[in-house]
């Protein structure tokens, strides 16, 4: 005996309607959020182009006058103190950091994702544990350990730290994206005598770009952002940049123009980077995830 096909809903039901103002209410409150995270931006890149007599208005002065004074200052025109070395450091060290991270992340997580790892959950729980320890807990062993082997104030001990940090939470990603690669290439490649570099450079790899590209940026933003072992590991020669914005609160005061246009200059790599990964990032936070 036949069923009867159900009848398709009226555009006009009530449980259309329904879920079309279900859909404005959560894209009104979406909208709402976001613009409340991009207030303080905002802010702080006004705030950067105003003198320091208008930034230090109570309340502030939204239409005070435009100026470069605070950028000025940052570059060093009143101090002669230049913000390069900082800035290159920090490249440095994520720059070199994400690469080692993504050198040893994707193995690690091909290995767990695709090839039989006896007991492969322990394993993550094992890399996931090693972020439970509070970075402070480890800072005064770290520390000693540096001052001994003589890497105190060196920009490659921030990134071997950077990379340690990393790594855990890179693996993590790289084991769900890896996760969704097609067995049959791998059966297929496999089958063609291919190794395990050529399988990872050439099968892997372009497979899993989106999420190999938002591993990196995470791993990036993570570098450039660290101000704990950095504002206490390094000194003259391997500051980085949120170091050097710290410095920028003296006992003369806090010149907020100043600030504010460091704080602007020191987040552009940065959201330079996410604007350039921006499809990537989408594809590869998705790529992993429940269909």
């Amino acid at each position: 005996m036949n069923r009867p096909l159900l009848a398709p809903r009226r555009p006009g039901s009530p449980a259309t309607r329904r879920r079309r103002h279900t859909g404005t209410l959560l894209g009104l409150v979406a909208w709402l959020c976001g613009i409340g995270f991009f207030l303080p931006v905002a802010w702080m890149v006004l705030t950067s182009f105003h003198s320091e007599t208008d930034a230090a208005t109570n309340p502030p002065s939204v239409g005070a006058g435009l100026s470069l004074h605070g950028y000025r200052e940052f570059f060093g025109a009143g101090s002669g103190v230049s913000p390069w070395p900082p800035l290159i450091n920090s490249l440095t060290a994520s720059v070199a950091s994400t690469l080692l991270v993504l050198l040893l992340a994707v193995p690690a997580a091909y290995a767990l994702a695709i090839k039989p790892v006896r007991k492969w959950s322990d394993v993550l729980f094992f890399f996931l544990s090693t972020k439970m320890l509070p970075l402070v807990a480890g800072l005064l062993p770290v520390y000693l350990v540096a001052q001994n082997t003589g890497m105190l104030d060196s920009i490659w001990l921030l990134v071997l730290l950077y990379t340690s940090m990393n790594l855990p939470i890179a693996v993590w990603m790289m084991r769900s994206f890896l996760a969704e690669v097609p067995v049959e290439m791998l059966e297929a490649a496999s089958i063609d005598g291919a190794g395990l570099t050529t399988t990872l450079t050439r099968i892997v790899a372009p497979v899993a770009m989106p999420g190999i590209a938002a591993t990196a940026l995470i791993s990036f933003i993570f570098s450039w952002n660290e101000l704990l072992f950095a504002r206490v590991l390094t000194g003259i020669v391997a500051g980085t940049s949120p170091v050097f914005l710290t410095g920028l609160v003296t006992s003369q005061g806090l010149f907020l123009a100043k600030v504010c246009a460091a704080a602007t200059v020191i987040s552009l790599p940065v959201i330079a980077a996410g604007f350039a990964a921006q499809d990537k990032l989408v594809q590869g936070l998705s790529l992993g995830a429940v269909k």
